[in-house]
């Protein structure tokens, strides 16, 4: 017998673009993960190792120079095979919920939040007019703790935290199964990171997932059930939340130098520079900066038993002071 159909399943997706001069620039690298309803996936890494592209991938948000390989079902729907329309109509608000990294650039400016709301609400709920158009999107407001007392300012008028629970109410509207949130930390001090994540943490239901990308591993820890790291466009470890923060720990040499870095741990950043997309090693991309390395990771690892590592680490990981 066969368990429930996963809510997204992404299978070998790459992305590359095609530059002027006819080089190619591999942004995302065979990532593969099922996310299932009631679970929210973070997926974490340093900035520029492909997080928000394999995003925009998913919503048919690329550029013209994008080339997609592989495949990416929600619904029995292929997103990376969907055509504009498709995606248009049927994907974005309704399958796809975003939750943006820049808010600002998602709410019109010249329009209230109340506005652009009850909007969302007619195209995606059908709810058109009326006392029962203004109770939804008020509704929609209150999902993301936005103030009623602010849902008839127009975006400038809002501080950071606001605008992003603004975006958060948009993204909240149609129910989508999947909910996905692109840094939507970004720029917010700790409390409001940590209300934010909060709050999208509470939208997963029985049929609704959250998918998170972040570089802020406390806020991952916070809310994940697993956790995959990105490294130079590759998903390097896919682990369960509980052990990758916790024991035994992250096995992959890169993820423990992330945990490894934060200020509750050893404090030590990962020495030298992750590769150029542009010009990325034939074997382990991480090997440059590794002090397991061998000959033997010259070779490409491939992604097995949750890890891409010729020398995984087996040692728990020590506990973060108090």
């Amino acid at each position: 017998m066969t368990g429930p159909q996963p809510v997204l399943s992404v299978k070998d997706l790459s992305v590359r673009f095609r530059m002027r001069d006819g080089a190619y620039v591999q942004a995302v690298s065979g990532a593969r993960f099922d996310l299932a309803a009631g679970e929210c996936l973070a997926l974490v890494g340093e900035s520029g190792c492909g997080k928000s592209v394999l995003a925009s991938a998913l919503l048919g948000l690329l550029p013209g120079n994008a080339e997609t390989a592989g495949s990416a079902f929600i619904g029995g729907l292929d997103l990376l095979a969907a055509d504009e329309r498709t995606l248009a109509r049927t994907v974005r608000g309704r399958r796809v919920g975003l939750v943006p990294q820049s808010p600002a650039a998602h709410l019109t400016p010249v329009r209230t939040v109340r506005s652009q709301l009850e909007e969302a609400v007619r195209e995606l709920t059908g709810v058109r007019r009326g006392p029962r158009l203004r109770a939804a999107a008020e509704e929609a407001a209150e999902r993301a703790a936005f103030p009623a007392g602010h849902l008839d300012r127009h975006p400038h008028e809002l501080s950071g935290g606001l605008a992003q629970r603004a975006a958060t109410a948009l993204a909240l509207v149609g129910d989508a199964p999947l909910l996905l949130a692109d840094e939507p930390t970004t720029g917010l001090d700790r409390h409001l990171v940590e209300r934010t994540v909060d709050e999208l943490r509470r939208h997963i239901g029985a049929e609704r997932a959250l998918l998170l990308i972040t570089h802020d591993l406390a806020a991952a820890e916070r809310i994940a059930d697993r956790v995959a790291v990105m490294y130079a466009s590759r998903i390097v470890e896919l682990a369960d939340a509980a052990d990758f923060f916790g024991s035994p720990g992250p096995r992959h040499p890169y993820a423990r130098g992330l945990l490894d870095a934060l200020p509750d741990r050893d404090f030590t950043p990962i020495p030298g520079m992750p590769p150029e997309l542009g010009a990325l090693p034939a074997g382990c991309a991480f090997a440059a900066r590794c002090d397991r390395a061998t000959d033997i990771c010259g070779a490409r690892p491939a992604l097995a038993d949750g890890v891409a590592c010729h020398h995984p680490a087996t040692v728990p990981l020590e506990a973060p002071r108090a």
